[in-house]
């Protein structure tokens, strides 16, 4: 008892005492006190996250100068021939074409975009003796909408190549946006069929 007593009485003396000191005082002397403790509260803040970005800064330079990792060529046994065989294996099939299209759709349906049409164009490169398929699909939809179909159209088709992505969005709050992809099918030629 005799202890909270003690600890009462000293905390009004230093109440008293803080009062005292602050009515002799001139309001711009602590107005300018509390400048300074301010100033000190922002440095406080400011300096460790300053110090955070610089350690940043230099792991960035030390990663930025060291060498890119060394990449293995994948060796194929049996020489060019066998890895041109190999790379013919993972094309797709002109017969396969509209399949591809149904998939493309059914994943735009499943992702919730909507998908009213596309555009496509046929084509074939003559070095690569391939055929290709290019299709544009214009989509609604969120932005983790559109690339989420762009993923699983891409694990869907191994033999397809995501080769544009655009965005827009007319207003800025607006939830949902406008995208337009444009995928290419690399197609062999079904068997039998002339070059």
């Amino acid at each position: 008892m005799m202890l909270a007593t003690t600890l009462a009485t000293s905390l009004a003396t230093s109440w008293l005492s803080l009062r005292l000191l602050l009515r002799r005082t001139s309001p711009a002397t602590c107005g300018a006190l509390l400048l300074c403790a301010a100033g000190i509260a922002v440095l406080a803040w400011v300096l460790p996250a300053r110090e955070a970005l610089e350690q940043e800064r230099v792991l960035a330079r030390r990663a930025a100068a060291l060498p890119p990792p060394a990449v293995a060529p994948v060796v194929v046994e049996g020489g060019a021939a066998a890895s041109l065989a190999l790379f013919r294996t993972a094309l797709g099939r002109q017969r396969d074409v509209e399949p591809a299209l149904t998939t493309l759709f059914g994943l735009a349906a499943k992702t919730g975009l909507v998908l009213r049409q596309g555009e496509y164009k046929r084509g074939f490169e003559r070095n690569a003796r391939l055929h290709t398929y290019q299709v544009n699909l214009p989509v609604k939809g969120s932005y983790d909408q559109v690339w989420t179909f762009a993923l699983l159209a891409l694990r869907a088709l191994p033999y397809a190549s995501l080769d544009d992505l655009s965005f827009k969005r007319d207003i800025i709050g607006q939830a949902g946006i406008e995208a337009r992809l444009r995928l290419t099918l690399y197609l062999s030629d079904a068997p039998g069929a002339q070059r």
